[in-house]
């Protein structure tokens, strides 16, 4: 371990450069000299990074007993801020309001003096499913798919809270093997040892949830990738969680498709009464989704959503939805969602929702 940190402190000093320095520092110290490590250096650290942004609902629904939908809501509002130091150490803190609910979501630090090789301590998304990572903006629908919210840790499933898809723990990720034609990666790793209770809770037994993925990027931009998730949680299984899935975003084009499986029960089978465990002990889902860039300010995605709580055809929830999304500027955008849904855990199974959506950030 000594060796280690010294051989980091180390590569931090041969590698600053003037073009890297705080911008604040004198001239002549960005062009001669090194930093002095130690507790009194405040040089060579960004400038923190001050951002938001905020997302407003209005839901409309014909299911029975869903009294015409919400109506209008605050999806959530999110603040963060971000920046480095000593050009190798990137910090973030993001929190979010949910109507009453105030949280943190993000705190983290990471070392990411290479692309083969970082390492990440705090709070952030777990390494399961490539949309789990999206931010809302990015993932052209009103809401995540449902095996991200339902097994990635987005909603309250496995008796987590509401969690983003985020976990406390250590994460060491790299890009390997550049191609010769365009830098691009051919080979992307992430491995995660988490607490597994979600966010801003303390681990509740001794066990660690072990989570990783390996991407192959065989041409630029194009993700093909594997993903697994050992864990338990208070002691009920939540083992042997994997998935399988593709991604391409090129030239505004988005084209997502993922298959994610579980065995072992979610801790809502449990009946502390009896003792007793119910259900399969298995779950699975899958989504499809393209989004066509039609002008420069209108995008539309279409998507095939299938979510299975035990497994089987009983259980089975689907959604078909088309969703245009009109961004008149960065930080502006409007988007109408139109979901028909069969959901087989309902005795009247068919009913349409209507959701409109706006994006605003700075």
């Amino acid at each position: 371990m000594k060796q280690f940190l010294s051989l980091l402190l180390l590569s931090m000093c041969l590698t600053a450069t003037a073009s890297e320095l705080d911008t604040n520092a004198p001239e002549e110290q960005n062009q001669t000299s090194q930093p002095q490590l130690g507790r009194k250096l405040t040089d060579y650290a960004s400038t923190p990074r001050f951002g938001g942004y905020f997302i407003g609902k209005y839901a409309y629904s014909d299911a029975s007993g869903a009294h015409s939908g919400d109506g209008f809501s605050q999806r959530f509002i999110r603040c963060y801020v971000d920046g480095t130091i000593l050009t190798d150490f990137t910090y973030r803190f993001q929190a979010q309001v949910s109507n009453s609910s105030f949280h943190m979501k993000d705190y983290f630090l990471e070392w990411k003096h290479w692309k083969e090789l970082a390492v990440k301590v705090g709070q952030y998304k777990r390494a399961f499913l490539f949309e789990n990572p999206y931010n809302p903006w990015d993932v052209g629908s009103g809401d995540y798919a449902q095996i991200t919210r339902e097994m990635a840790g987005i909603g309250q499933k496995d008796g987590s809270v509401a969690n983003g898809g985020r976990d406390q723990g250590l994460q060491v990720q790299g890009d390997l093997f550049p191609a010769k034609s365009d830098g691009h990666r051919y080979l992307h790793y992430q491995f995660q040892i988490m607490n597994g209770q979600g966010i801003n809770a303390a681990d509740a037994d001794s066990e660690k949830d072990f989570l990783g993925t390996i991407q192959f990027q065989p041409i630029k931009d194009l993700y093909i990738g594997l993903f697994g998730w050992s864990a338990t949680y208070k002691c009920y299984d939540r083992n042997k969680r994997w998935a399988a899935a593709l991604k391409y975003e090129h030239n505004d084009w988005s084209i997502r498709a993922e298959y994610a499986h579980s065995s072992g029960h979610s801790i809502t089978d449990y009946n502390e009464q009896t003792g007793t465990l119910s259900g399969t002990g298995k779950t699975d889902g899958w989504y499809a989704t393209v989004g066509v860039p039609c002008t420069p300010w209108l995008k539309v995605y279409a998507k095939y959503d299938v979510y299975r709580r035990q497994a089987n055809k009983d259980t089975m929830k689907a959604i078909y939805s088309i969703s245009p999304n009109f961004q008149i500027h960065k930080n502006l955008l409007m988007q109408l969602q139109y979901n028909r849904v069969h959901d087989n855990n309902r005795a009247d199974p068919d009913y349409n929702e209507i959701w409109a959506e706006l994006y605003v950030r700075f």
